[in-house]
């Protein structure tokens, strides 16, 4: 689990990131990567995984993968980094490794539109 000053809570968050952020797809996921100079308790990471997925078992499957491969990520984000992670339906027939990548490679492909951030 994602210890408690990583998680996004607030539905104010989530809005302010997916509204004002920089987003980047990939096959299966979406990110938005937005900047809060405000607060600087820590990177914080929102996960959006929708019915489209799948089922509850398949959902849960993938919020799991994704709060597993967004760790090494956390290194690469300052303390004002917000983001948020959209799973798309293909995501519940990807592997961790393929959601990792795929994570990673929206994440460096975000970084430099989304300005600086302290």
């Amino acid at each position: 689990m994602l210890p408690a000053r990583y998680r996004m809570t607030r539905s104010a968050e989530f809005s302010a990131t997916v509204s004002r952020g920089v987003r980047c797809a990939q096959p299966d996921l979406v990110i938005h990567l937005g900047c809060d100079d405000a607060d600087l308790t820590g990177p914080r990471i929102g996960l959006v995984v929708s019915k489209s997925v799948g089922n509850a078992v398949v959902r849960h499957r993938v919020s799991r993968r994704l709060r597993h491969v967004v760790y090494p990520v956390l290194d690469e984000l300052t303390p004002a980094h917000r983001l948020v992670i959209r799973a798309l339906p293909g995501a519940g027939a990807a592997s961790s490794a393929v959601l990792g990548e795929q994570l990673s490679r929206a994440v460096a492909r975000a970084k430099p539109r989304a300005g600086v951030c302290r």
